[in-house]
This record gives structure tokens, sequence and C-alpha cells, in this order.
């Protein structure tokens, strides 16, 4: 059965910022793996199924009462209304998180720009029948000089100084984590850390189709994934590609294989050729590793896919022996992806010095090693593949939102003691 989680923070998406589009993404991921989501917000959050939405106005910052206190607090006055207030919010926060089995606070615990608001779910934290609590932290005003002006000593700035009792702390870096260790005296081990991520299928414009196949190949990977967009004969030299990719699994990692054409239909012989990249695969223990799309899937791989893939690869693999022109170097190049193609002269005339050669009929761990040095050499590879394995969102809920919620749920008192 899934949690009953709240997300609370002064807006919610369609309100444009950072915080809240993690909030939204937070949201959808939640929704998405069973859970039950009810979004509590002073401003904003749009109407989607299997979402709730609870607006408090005075979790706002830009609340008029709000502002007001807050424009006497950061002179450091605390006025007569501040307490009004944080028994009005308290009051409407109890019904509001009703029910939850945890509640996650974004920045409310960290900035001052509601401490109104700060100051009710403190109050709530320390009831015994609130939820599990997740102060997750983006930014710290105590750490900050641009807000030091802002705080003062005392209550309620000290709220956002010292460590909460039964509150699991998150910050999204580990620069963060420090920054918050060092305000509030928490030790950096008791502070979780869950980065921010990127929706990957909208930043790359992937296709419902391409995002279906990806997950059937779980992809991505370790890497590195290798494309093909070739046609299956016996000119296009697949039998080295196969060759190739068994030797980058065996230095570690998960190597794919990525060949988009169907058999050409005007070769001989092409079911037997097929026939035989599968038992190569096979009997170089690759068979789970290399994708023969088309034939695999039974219908030609769409244009869309395979301008999707060529922004997912690692690499373009071409080891022909022999082209006409070599189209999918100039595209590999259009997608910045880059090229290892066979040393022939129509692929050297395209590409010139700026592709990486072998010879057609090169030892595969030759090619293997050319892969790997040039891939863990270019930063920009090399950063853009740690990027699609650890900051998609999906991979940051399966590996770090998921197992938070589990470990904070199984807790009687959830978080540390302090």
């Amino acid at each position: 059965m899934g949690l009953r989680v709240g997300l609370l923070h002064y807006t919610a998406p369609p309100v444009v910022g950072g915080v809240e589009v993690v909030l939204g993404q937070h949201a959808r991921l939640l929704a998405d793996a069973g859970h039950r989501v009810r979004i509590i917000t002073g401003r904003g959050g749009r109407p989607t199924p299997g979402i709730e939405v609870v607006r408090i106005p005075l979790a706002d910052a830009r609340h008029p009462a709000i502002r007001a206190v807050r424009a006497a607090l950061d002179e450091g006055h605390v006025p007569a209304a501040f307490e009004v207030l944080v028994a009005d919010l308290a009051a409407d926060l109890r019904p509001a998180v009703a029910g939850l089995d945890i509640l996650v606070a974004h920045n409310v615990c960290g900035l001052h720009f509601n401490l109104p608001l700060t100051a009710a779910l403190r109050e709530l934290v320390g009831e015994s029948r609130s939820p599990a609590f997740i102060a997750w932290q983006h930014d710290l005003a105590g750490t900050s000089t641009r807000h030091a002006g802002e705080l003062h000593p005392g209550h309620p700035w000290d709220l956002l100084r010292t460590a909460w009792p039964r509150t699991t702390y998150v910050t999204v870096s580990e620069a963060r984590r420090a920054e918050l260790a060092g305000l509030t005296g928490l030790t950096a081990k008791s502070v979780r850390v869950v980065p921010n991520g990127i929706e990957l299928d909208r930043l790359l414009d992937i296709h419902p189709a391409t995002k279906r196949l990806l997950e059937e190949l779980g992809l991505p990977g370790s890497g590195p994934v290798l494309l093909v967009p070739v046609r299956i004969t016996p000119r296009k030299n697949l039998e080295l590609a196969i060759g190739v990719v068994a030797e980058l699994r065996r230095s570690g990692g998960d190597a794919r294989l990525i060949v988009t054409g169907p058999p050409d239909p005007h070769a001989s012989g092409s079911g037997a050729g097929v026939a035989r990249l599968r038992a190569l695969a096979d009997e170089a223990g690759v068979a789970a590793a290399v994708h023969l799309l088309a034939v695999d899937r039974g219908r030609q791989t769409s244009g869309r896919v395979v301008s999707d893939l060529y922004r997912v690869a690692d690499a373009l693999l071409l080891p022909s022996r022999d082209e006409g022109f070599g189209l999918p170097v100039l595209e590999a190049a259009a997608c910045r992806l880059p090229v290892f193609c066979a040393d022939i002269p129509t692929l050297r005339e395209l590409a010139c010095d700026d592709a990486t050669y072998f010879s057609p009929d090169a030892d595969p761990a030759a090619v293997a090693g050319l892969i790997h040095e040039r891939l863990a050499s270019e930063t920009l590879s090399r950063f853009g593949r740690r990027v699609r394995v650890e900051y998609g969102w999906s991979a940051i809920y399966t590996t770090r939102i998921e197992p938070l919620l589990a470990a904070v749920a199984a807790r009687d008192r959830p978080g540390e003691s302090n």
C-alpha cells in the first residue's frame, strides 16, 4: 500500500520557480509510484488526477499580512501580529496534514520568507499525532551573506539555525549538507542528500514510443550505448560491432549495441545473416546487450525513434566495409555525438579529422580501447553520460527518494532526536 505524503511550500506550480518545479516533479513521481499525494500551499496548485491540493492563503510568503510581519522582522522587531499569525497557521495546518504518513516541507525550515509558517510548523512537529516530518532544504538563509542583515538573535530566527526534533533533514547538494551541519550542529552523516533532477524526456524531446523502447531495454544504464543506424547486411560489418561491445563489457559497465535497421531485402541470405549475428552475440555472452531493433520488434524502426536514439546514445559506431555516402556520420555530428567509424575513403571524406577511425578488420579489443579512451577523455561525453544515469528524475526517485520515504515511514519517531 502506498504512503500518504504531503508536500508543503509557499507556492506550487503553475507558479514559476525552481523549488516549485521540483515540488511538481516530486508530486508526479510519488503519484506514479502509487502514493497518495497532497500539496499544501499558499498559492498555485494545479488540479491533477491523483494529487490533492490544499490551499492555505497565509502560507504564501507574498500574503499581505505575512509581508507586513516580515518587514518588521527584518528590522529585528517581533510584532504582536506574529503570534496571531502563528496560531492561525497552526490551526490551518492541523487539518491540512491530518491523515498523512509523511509531511515534506520544502525550504520552509531554512528560509525566513514566512517565519509565522515556520513557527507554526515547528509547533506541529512537536505534537504527538503529527506525521513523520522531512525538512527538505534547497536554500539556507542562515549561511547566506545576502540575508545576513535580515536575521537576528533569538526567536523566531533561531528556528532557522537549530535542528528540530523528530525531523529528517534533506539537502539538495553536498555543499548544502555541509552548510546545514555547520549551521545547526547536525552531523553531516545524519543529513541525506537528494539532488534535483532533469526531465530527460522533455529536455531531449523524446517521443513516447522511444521512451517505451528505452524502458524495455533498461536504458539508460552505465553505458556506453553505441548506435549503429544501418540495415543488417554483410558490408555493414556488424560482426565487428558485436565484438567491440563484448570487449567493452569485459572491462565493466553496461555497454549496449543498438542496430536500428532491418535485414537488407536486396541481400541474399539475410535471414541467415541475422542468425549468424545472434549466434556470435550468444557465443560472446552479450546476447542481451545486442539489440537488433527491427528484428526484435518485428517492424521498421521509425525515423522519429532513430532521431531520438541519436540524442540518447553515447557514440555512433559505423564499422562498414563500404559506404556510398555515410549519412549517419553527418547525423551524429549534428547531434554532437562522438563518431567512431571505419577508415574508408567515403567516411574520411565526410568526417575528415573529426572522427575516430579504425580498420574494418581491426581487433575488437583495439576498437573498444579507442572508444573507452575517447569517451573517458571527452568531458562533455563523460558528463552527459553521468547526467543521463544519475540525474534523470526516474533514477533519482528510485535510488534516493523511495528509499528515503521507506526509511522515514519505518521509524516510530523519524529523523534525528536533537
